[in-house]
């Protein structure tokens, strides 16, 4: 299965490509950034990374697209903005017939370093550590971009159901299995984050948690 991993932004939209093929192994495909100038009209701006996703499909053709699920900031305008990102993405993904999923920014980072809360520095070494890069991936959008795509890959061989519509808005149904022989350390605590998560609700953003 081939995952393009979409780290939403207007300014810098990370696009992260990876093979998955079973077993936890996923291996590099390809990474880039779709970039847009602020002094530009925002519709320009968006159509630029539209064309730049629809290149990127067309040339690596993604099994199925992965986006990282925006959430309130302080930033309302950036948030807006890159909410804009998020839905040209999924309009993209339906035009090539590719079916979209959504992870949270804790979802992914517990997936690819055990730790929910974990730096973007941690994230960018984890993703160089499991893809077997001999850089860390650089900038921080591209390395985000690979390790929701890393995320999908793995939340797709954990999850119960996998049905892509319920997957986008959560349900029993799609909570991974959180015990195995087979699942890394990693996994199994995400996993449990995952199901505490839907007993007790969302978490609160981190600045009200300190």
């Amino acid at each position: 299965m081939r995952i393009l991993g979409i780290d939403p932004g207007l300014t810098r939209c990370g696009l992260g490509t990876i093979d998955f093929v079973g077993a936890r192994r996923v291996s590099f495909v390809d990474v880039d950034v779709a970039r847009s100038n602020p002094a530009m009209l925002p519709e320009k701006r968006l159509l630029l990374i539209h064309n730049k996703l629809a290149e990127t499909i067309r040339l690596l053709r993604p099994d199925v697209i992965a986006i990282e699920r925006v959430f309130a900031q302080e930033n309302v305008r950036s948030v807006v903005s890159t909410a804009q990102v998020v839905g040209i993405s999924m309009l993209c993904a339906a035009q090539h017939g590719i079916p979209v999923q959504m992870h949270s920014p804790s979802e992914v980072k517990a997936a690819v370093s055990g730790n929910g809360r974990a730096s973007k520095a941690q994230v960018q070494l984890m993703v160089k550590q499991i893809l077997g890069l001999k850089e860390i991936v650089r900038p921080k959008d591209a390395a985000d971009a690979l390790a929701i795509a890393i995320c999908h890959a793995w939340r797709g061989n954990l999850a119960v159901n996998t049905n892509a519509t319920r997957a986008q808005h959560g349900g029993a149904g799609t909570l991974p299995r959180a015990e195995g022989v087979d699942l890394t350390a990693a996994q199994k605590l995400w996993a449990q984050a995952e199901r505490l998560q839907a007993r007790h609700g969302a978490v609160a953003p981190e600045k009200f948690r300190k």
